[in-house]
């Protein structure tokens, strides 16, 4: 790779030590002047621009939709050798050609780049040391490949001036985001950070609650695991609890704004709503529907 190509700031933050619990780089906080808790904060994203005309997909031992299985019966294999990184991972370089990723090997691949950052949040109302890798009620790390440039991320406020960060810039993501990290690469992003006061109708009723999204085609409601939750336990898995929380979201939101009768909404969301699986390597697992705008007039 030409030098050229190596970001200043990557080489620093790779030599940079830190004890924090998660491994991202973020931005920020950015305080919000004049958010409250109770309030959401209005996140529209405007701009994502390449900065590197590559990516790089990694697997990492214990991690992934399959731990215990991959990496390691990659690593057996003398032929994976120019996959294997210096940490003993798996990491799969991938160069941009005409707006497209291009997997490397004998058989040749390509898919469409399609940015979005995996991580933007808010502060929680705690003292903790607050880990990057789960995403939580004050949004985080939700990995949803539909916040796309012209998306809108409304997450619930919860300390004064709210506190907004952002990180995790990919590339492009499958629903999923199976062998651990999407196609990550540096981005720069352009966002609109407005306040949607407590008790006003500037943002879905949901959203003072709890993380929700849309995008210029589709409401997009959120769900996430809770496993200390009240409904977890051996017999309930985390995308169980990940459903059930979007489905109730989304049932919130057609009720309560779109002003549908319970069961009628009900039946929709069965009969014509897409529920996807946003991550399931982030530890809280995520599932996200997509209600289509144009069935509503």
């Amino acid at each position: 790779m030409p030098q050229r190509h190596v970001l200043n700031d990557a080489v620093v933050a790779a030599r940079t030590p830190h004890d924090g619990p998660g491994p991202h780089v973020v931005t920020g906080p950015v305080a919000v002047r004049g958010a409250r808790p109770g309030d959401v904060l209005k996140v529209e994203v405007l701009r994502l621009q390449l900065r590197v005309p590559y990516g790089v997909i990694s697997n990492r031992h214990g991690k992934g939709a399959l731990p215990g299985e991959y990496p390691e019966q990659f690593l057996a294999d003398p032929a994976n050798a120019p996959y294997v990184n210096q940490a003993g991972a798996i990491s799969v370089f991938t160069p941009v050609s005409r707006g497209r990723g291009v997997l490397p090997g004998a058989v040749r691949a390509s898919f469409g780049l399609a940015p979005f950052l995996g991580l933007m949040g808010v502060a929680r109302d705690t003292a903790a040391l607050v880990d990057s890798v789960p995403p939580t009620d004050a949004g985080g790390n939700i990995d949803i490949n539909d916040l796309q440039v012209g998306s809108t991320l409304y997450l619930p406020v919860q300390v004064a001036d709210a506190l907004f960060f952002a990180g995790d810039p990919h590339m492009a993501q499958g629903d999923g985001e199976v062998a651990l990290t999407a196609m990550e690469g540096s981005l720069r992003a352009t966002v609109r950070l407005s306040v949607v006061e407590k008790g006003s109708r500037g943002a879905p009723s949901p959203a003072f609650r709890y993380p929700f999204a849309e995008t210029p085609e589709h409401w997009v409601p959120i769900g996430l695991s809770d496993p200390d939750g009240p409904e977890g336990g051996a017999n309930q898995t985390s995308l169980d609890l990940a459903m059930k929380t979007a489905v109730r979201q989304a049932l919130s939101f057609l009720v309560d704004d779109v002003g549908m009768a319970g069961p009628v909404a009900y039946a929709y969301l069965s009969a014509a709503t897409d529920f996807q699986c946003s991550q399931v390597v982030d530890r809280t697992t995520g599932i996200h529907a997509l209600i289509r705008k144009s069935d509503f007039g």
